[in-house]
């Protein structure tokens, strides 16, 4: 895979989005006026305190493992960044706790785990292995864990098997890290043809993202061959003016919710002030396209460093927005249909709402929902990260969407701490209230081959 020259992309897609104007501009495919659907959760997982007491656990981005054999014993694992990772049950009930320790390395710090995702079959020690990938913002690399193949059933479903001493993903040095722009979404690509996987990487408060190999080395997981490439952090307007999305100085407009369709190879990327890409990998293959944009993009706002904020410059000023992206556009996912059907869903975390895009063709927008909850369990409120599979997981007969939730509030939450938890929704409420389709075939999604 061959790394683009630095910057590359930002110059060719800036001149591709101002070359389709005004086509390109169009108001978004949705139901004018349709309200979001409202779908339940009665099942959370425990709550997540950030503060000291709490161990300075975040809940940020799940992953759901389908158990093969018994889906019954499918597991959920969630990133909670200094907390390290959950492992839970399909009852939302915690089966393993693990702290983000010192990364394998000789300059290592104690881990902030973000982001998280399943790669199926990997070959380690002569043998094929299911793995959870995560970033690790605290050392600028990936950690690897693989995973028990009894699920629930297993003493210990996770154990670290991250090699020594791997390069760092967007830093020369250790002082570079220490500045913060390191790896922060993240999500695994393992290409149809051949046995080879990827991890996709975003970088925090920047715009590049990574791709990187997954090797055994010496009996334990790294990675290599690592390719970059940069999307846009400035827009060209209809009106003739460029957009810079606003926020504190030398923080550009990153990306951190990502997924990649394993049938196509095409990557969807949320920016969280832009809006939604598809790109295709490996990169350079063909040009990004912004499938959707957040209801406030082209508004331009100015940095206020007294208060920490940007407004806008002109109060008047509509700009060129999307209508169902409510900044930040955060966790993305997809639930695999036969062939090329099924859907791409994003969550919308100003308005604590998800969009739905069908995953073929154009990506058309099918509607959006809200997540209430029922019998004790909570809304969903600031969705960041979310995972769904179209499997039979359990007693979810059509699918399940895992997502986070923050604030987590309810009986028995301390409303003085900072807290966080994760919902299970059932994908058949889902269909229903926006009338999609379900499959459950393993064969729709290609890595359970």
């Amino acid at each position: 895979m061959t790394p683009l020259l630095k910057g590359a992309a930002t110059a060719s897609v800036a001149a591709l989005l101002l070359a389709a104007a005004p086509a390109a501009w169009a108001a978004a495919p949705h139901l004018a006026g349709d309200a979001p659907a409202v779908v339940t959760t009665d099942n959370e997982t425990p709550v997540l305190y950030d503060d000291e007491a709490g161990g300075n656990a975040v809940g940020d981005d799940p992953a759901i493992w389908v158990n093969p054999d018994d889906t019954d014993e499918s597991i959920v694992i969630v990133t909670a960044k200094e907390g390290g990772l959950r492992v839970y049950d399909l009852e939302s009930d915690e089966l393993q706790s693990l702290p983000a320790t010192v990364a394998p390395r000789a300059d290592g710090t104690e881990g902030r785990y973000n982001n998280v995702d399943i790669a199926y079959g990997v070959e380690l020690a002569g043998e094929r292995v299911d793995v959870a990938v995560v970033s690790d913002r605290y050392n600028d690399q990936l950690r690897f864990f693989t995973i028990d193949p009894a699920g629930t059933e297993a003493e210990t479903p996770l154990v670290e098997v991250t090699a020594a001493e791997q390069p760092f993903l967007f830093s020369a040095d250790r002082a570079t890290v220490d500045e913060g722009h390191t790896a922060y979404g993240l999500a695994v690509w393992q290409p149809t043809a051949g046995d080879e996987v990827y991890a996709v990487v975003t970088q925090e408060g920047a715009t590049t993202l990574a791709t990187a190999r997954i090797v055994e080395i010496d009996g334990a997981l790294g990675y290599a061959d690592v390719a970059t490439t940069d999307m846009p952090a400035s827009f060209p307007l209809p009106d003739g003016t460029t957009w810079t999305p606003c926020d504190e100085p030398g923080i550009e407009p990153h990306l951190e919710g990502l997924t990649v369709d394993q049938r196509t190879g095409v990557l969807y990327a949320a920016q969280e002030d832009v809006g939604l890409w598809r790109l295709q990998l490996p990169f350079g293959a063909a040009e990004p396209r912004l499938i959707d944009r957040v209801k406030d993009f082209g508004v331009h706002d100015a940095y206020d460093p007294e208060t920490e904020e940007c407004a806008p410059v002109d109060a008047a000023d509509e700009g060129f927005g999307g209508s169902v992206l409510e900044a930040d556009a955060e966790g993305v996912d997809l639930y695999y249909g036969p062939g090329a059907t099924g859907y791409l869903i994003v969550s919308s975390q100003g308005d604590d709402t998800f969009a739905v895009y069908e995953r073929q063709g154009r990506n058309r927008l099918v509607g959006t929902f809200s997540v209430d909850g029922v019998d004790g369990a909570d809304e969903i409120n600031g969705s960041d990260g979310l995972a769904v599979t179209n499997r039979v997981v359990g007693d979810y007969r059509d699918g399940l969407l895992v997502t986070h939730d923050e604030p987590e509030t309810g009986d028995g939450v301390d409303g003085d701490r900072d807290a966080t938890n994760f919902s299970y929704v059932d994908w058949d409420d889902i269909a229903e209230a926006l009338h999609l389709k379900v499959s459950t075939s393993a064969g729709n999604d290609p890595r359970f081959r």
